[in-house]
Protein backbone atom coordinates (compact mmCIF):
# COMPACT_ATOMS: atom_id res chain seq x y z
CA UNK A 1 0.00 0.00 0.00
CA UNK A 2 1.41 3.38 -1.04
CA UNK A 3 0.77 6.09 1.55
CA UNK A 4 0.31 9.63 0.27
CA UNK A 5 0.19 13.07 1.86
CA UNK A 6 -1.65 15.80 -0.06
CA UNK A 7 -0.29 19.33 0.46
CA UNK A 8 -2.28 22.04 -1.33
CA UNK A 9 -3.85 25.26 -0.11
CA UNK A 10 -7.01 24.73 -2.19
CA UNK A 11 -9.56 22.53 -0.35
CA UNK A 12 -11.30 21.52 -3.57
CA UNK A 13 -7.97 20.49 -5.11
CA UNK A 14 -7.20 18.35 -2.06
CA UNK A 15 -10.67 16.84 -2.22
CA UNK A 16 -10.23 15.92 -5.88
CA UNK A 17 -6.84 14.35 -5.25
CA UNK A 18 -8.19 12.38 -2.28
CA UNK A 19 -11.16 11.05 -4.24
CA UNK A 20 -8.89 9.89 -7.03
CA UNK A 21 -6.25 8.31 -4.80
CA UNK A 22 -8.70 6.52 -2.53
CA UNK A 23 -10.38 4.96 -5.56
CA UNK A 24 -7.19 2.91 -5.97
CA UNK A 25 -6.68 -0.38 -4.17
CA UNK A 26 -2.97 0.25 -3.69
CA UNK A 27 -3.08 3.82 -2.33
CA UNK A 28 -4.24 5.50 0.84
CA UNK A 29 -4.19 9.15 1.91
CA UNK A 30 -2.67 9.61 5.37
CA UNK A 31 -3.28 13.34 5.66
CA UNK A 32 -3.96 16.71 4.08
CA UNK A 33 -1.98 19.93 4.56
CA UNK A 34 -3.01 23.44 3.60
CA UNK A 35 0.47 24.95 3.92
CA UNK A 36 4.11 23.95 4.12
CA UNK A 37 4.28 23.93 7.90
CA UNK A 38 1.39 21.48 8.11
CA UNK A 39 3.05 19.35 5.44
CA UNK A 40 6.27 19.12 7.46
CA UNK A 41 4.37 18.17 10.60
CA UNK A 42 2.37 15.46 8.82
CA UNK A 43 5.45 14.06 7.06
CA UNK A 44 7.19 13.79 10.43
CA UNK A 45 4.14 12.14 12.01
CA UNK A 46 3.14 9.69 9.26
CA UNK A 47 6.29 9.22 7.14
CA UNK A 48 4.25 8.76 3.94
CA UNK A 49 5.80 7.18 0.87
CA UNK A 50 4.93 10.22 -1.27
CA UNK A 51 4.09 13.84 -0.54
CA UNK A 52 2.03 15.40 -3.33
CA UNK A 53 3.29 18.97 -2.93
CA UNK A 54 1.80 22.18 -4.28
CA UNK A 55 4.23 25.04 -4.81
CA UNK A 56 2.33 28.18 -3.92
CA UNK A 57 1.09 27.79 -0.35
CA UNK A 58 0.84 30.26 2.56
CA UNK A 59 3.22 30.45 5.53
CA UNK A 60 5.75 28.09 3.96
CA UNK A 61 5.78 27.30 0.25
CA UNK A 62 6.23 23.89 -1.30
CA UNK A 63 9.82 24.54 -2.37
CA UNK A 64 11.05 25.26 1.14
CA UNK A 65 8.93 22.43 2.56
CA UNK A 66 10.54 20.06 0.07
CA UNK A 67 14.01 21.33 0.96
CA UNK A 68 13.39 20.67 4.65
CA UNK A 69 11.92 17.21 4.06
CA UNK A 70 14.94 16.17 2.00
CA UNK A 71 17.44 17.79 4.37
CA UNK A 72 15.89 15.95 7.32
CA UNK A 73 16.53 12.64 5.58
CA UNK A 74 12.87 11.66 5.59
CA UNK A 75 11.94 8.51 3.68
CA UNK A 76 9.16 10.50 2.00
CA UNK A 77 9.67 11.33 -1.67
CA UNK A 78 8.18 14.57 -2.95
CA UNK A 79 6.18 14.92 -6.15
CA UNK A 80 5.83 18.59 -7.02
CA UNK A 81 2.55 19.66 -8.62
CA UNK A 82 2.64 22.91 -10.54
CA UNK A 83 0.58 24.87 -13.02
CA UNK A 84 3.07 25.04 -15.91
CA UNK A 85 5.50 22.38 -17.09
CA UNK A 86 8.26 24.99 -17.48
CA UNK A 87 7.51 26.89 -14.30
CA UNK A 88 10.70 28.18 -12.64
CA UNK A 89 9.33 26.95 -9.33
CA UNK A 90 9.21 23.39 -10.66
CA UNK A 91 12.91 23.61 -11.50
CA UNK A 92 13.66 24.92 -8.02
CA UNK A 93 11.68 22.03 -6.56
CA UNK A 94 13.73 19.47 -8.45
CA UNK A 95 16.93 21.21 -7.44
CA UNK A 96 16.16 21.00 -3.71
CA UNK A 97 15.39 17.30 -3.92
CA UNK A 98 11.92 16.61 -5.31
CA UNK A 99 11.70 13.35 -7.23
CA UNK A 100 9.75 14.90 -10.07
CA UNK A 101 6.89 17.14 -11.02
CA UNK A 102 3.56 17.10 -12.81
CA UNK A 103 1.27 19.82 -14.02
CA UNK A 104 -2.13 20.12 -12.40
CA UNK A 105 -4.04 19.41 -15.59
CA UNK A 106 -2.34 16.02 -15.98
CA UNK A 107 -4.68 13.14 -16.72
CA UNK A 108 -5.73 11.09 -13.65
CA UNK A 109 -3.82 8.05 -14.88
CA UNK A 110 -0.69 10.21 -15.31
CA UNK A 111 -0.92 11.39 -11.72
CA UNK A 112 -1.46 7.85 -10.44
CA UNK A 113 1.41 6.40 -12.45
CA UNK A 114 3.59 9.31 -11.33
CA UNK A 115 2.89 8.61 -7.67
CA UNK A 116 3.62 4.91 -8.16
CA UNK A 117 6.88 5.71 -9.96
CA UNK A 118 8.05 8.07 -7.22
CA UNK A 119 7.07 5.59 -4.49
CA UNK A 120 9.14 2.98 -6.28
CA UNK A 121 12.22 5.20 -6.29
CA UNK A 122 11.96 6.33 -9.89
CA UNK A 123 11.67 9.84 -11.31
CA UNK A 124 8.42 11.13 -12.75
CA UNK A 125 9.82 13.65 -15.18
CA UNK A 126 10.70 12.16 -18.56
CA UNK A 127 14.37 12.73 -19.47
CA UNK A 128 13.44 14.81 -22.53
CA UNK A 129 11.18 17.05 -20.47
CA UNK A 130 13.83 17.38 -17.79
CA UNK A 131 16.32 18.46 -20.45
CA UNK A 132 13.88 21.05 -21.79
CA UNK A 133 13.26 22.38 -18.30
CA UNK A 134 16.94 22.70 -17.50
CA UNK A 135 17.75 24.24 -20.87
CA UNK A 136 15.16 26.92 -20.13
CA UNK A 137 16.51 27.80 -16.69
CA UNK A 138 20.18 26.83 -16.58
CA UNK A 139 21.13 30.44 -17.26
CA UNK A 140 19.74 31.29 -13.81
CA UNK A 141 22.20 29.02 -12.04
CA UNK A 142 24.50 30.97 -9.72
CA UNK A 143 28.15 31.16 -10.67
CA UNK A 144 30.26 28.51 -8.98
CA UNK A 145 33.23 30.07 -7.12
CA UNK A 146 36.74 28.80 -7.73
CA UNK A 147 38.45 27.34 -10.76
CA UNK A 148 35.77 26.22 -13.25
CA UNK A 149 38.23 23.73 -14.77
CA UNK A 150 38.91 22.00 -11.46
CA UNK A 151 37.32 18.52 -11.11
CA UNK A 152 34.08 18.57 -9.16
CA UNK A 153 34.35 16.38 -6.02
CA UNK A 154 30.82 15.07 -6.56
CA UNK A 155 31.92 13.19 -9.67
CA UNK A 156 35.57 12.57 -8.80
CA UNK A 157 34.94 8.93 -7.83
CA UNK A 158 33.20 8.03 -11.10
CA UNK A 159 34.93 5.80 -13.59
CA UNK A 160 35.31 7.00 -17.17
CA UNK A 161 32.39 4.82 -18.24
CA UNK A 162 30.22 6.11 -15.39
CA UNK A 163 31.08 9.69 -16.29
CA UNK A 164 30.17 8.97 -19.90
CA UNK A 165 26.83 7.52 -18.86
CA UNK A 166 26.10 10.42 -16.50
CA UNK A 167 26.76 12.77 -19.41
CA UNK A 168 24.25 11.06 -21.70
CA UNK A 169 21.70 10.81 -18.87
CA UNK A 170 22.00 14.58 -18.72
CA UNK A 171 21.35 14.73 -22.45
CA UNK A 172 18.05 12.93 -21.96
CA UNK A 173 18.96 9.43 -23.10
CA UNK A 174 16.89 6.58 -21.67
CA UNK A 175 18.48 3.33 -20.50
CA UNK A 176 17.40 1.67 -23.74
CA UNK A 177 19.03 4.42 -25.82
CA UNK A 178 22.22 4.26 -23.76
CA UNK A 179 22.41 0.50 -24.21
CA UNK A 180 21.90 0.70 -27.98
CA UNK A 181 24.24 3.62 -28.65
CA UNK A 182 27.05 2.52 -26.35
CA UNK A 183 26.69 -1.18 -27.26
CA UNK A 184 25.94 -2.32 -23.71
CA UNK A 185 23.39 -4.69 -22.24
CA UNK A 186 20.49 -2.79 -20.69
CA UNK A 187 21.09 -4.64 -17.41
CA UNK A 188 24.66 -3.30 -17.46
CA UNK A 189 23.38 0.23 -18.01
CA UNK A 190 21.01 -0.13 -15.05
CA UNK A 191 23.93 -1.28 -12.89
CA UNK A 192 25.99 1.72 -13.97
CA UNK A 193 23.10 4.10 -13.26
CA UNK A 194 22.62 2.62 -9.78
CA UNK A 195 26.32 3.07 -9.02
CA UNK A 196 26.29 6.64 -10.35
CA UNK A 197 23.37 7.56 -8.10
CA UNK A 198 25.08 5.98 -5.09
CA UNK A 199 28.49 7.56 -5.70
CA UNK A 200 27.13 11.05 -6.37
CA UNK A 201 24.47 10.98 -3.65
CA UNK A 202 21.71 11.61 -6.21
CA UNK A 203 18.27 10.56 -5.02
CA UNK A 204 17.08 9.64 -8.50
CA UNK A 205 17.58 10.20 -12.21
CA UNK A 206 16.25 13.77 -12.09
CA UNK A 207 18.93 14.71 -9.56
CA UNK A 208 21.55 13.03 -11.75
CA UNK A 209 20.50 15.20 -14.69
CA UNK A 210 20.80 18.33 -12.55
CA UNK A 211 24.24 17.15 -11.41
CA UNK A 212 25.33 16.71 -15.03
CA UNK A 213 24.44 20.37 -15.62
CA UNK A 214 25.97 21.59 -12.38
CA UNK A 215 29.29 19.93 -13.15
CA UNK A 216 29.25 21.12 -16.79
CA UNK A 217 29.22 17.62 -18.23
CA UNK A 218 26.21 18.89 -20.19
CA UNK A 219 25.61 22.40 -21.47
CA UNK A 220 22.37 23.88 -22.82
CA UNK A 221 21.55 23.10 -26.43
Amino acid sequence: MTTVLIADDQPMQRFGFRMLLESQDDMTVVGEAGNGHEALELVSRHQPDVALMDIRMPLLDGIEATRRIVRAGARTRVLIVTTFDLDRYAYDGLRVGASGFLIKDALPEELLSGIRAVAGGDAVVAPSLTRRLLDAYVQHLPAVPGDPTAPDPRIASLTEREREILTVIGKGWSNTEIAARLHLAESTVKTHVTRILAKTGSRDRVQAVILAYDTHLVTPA
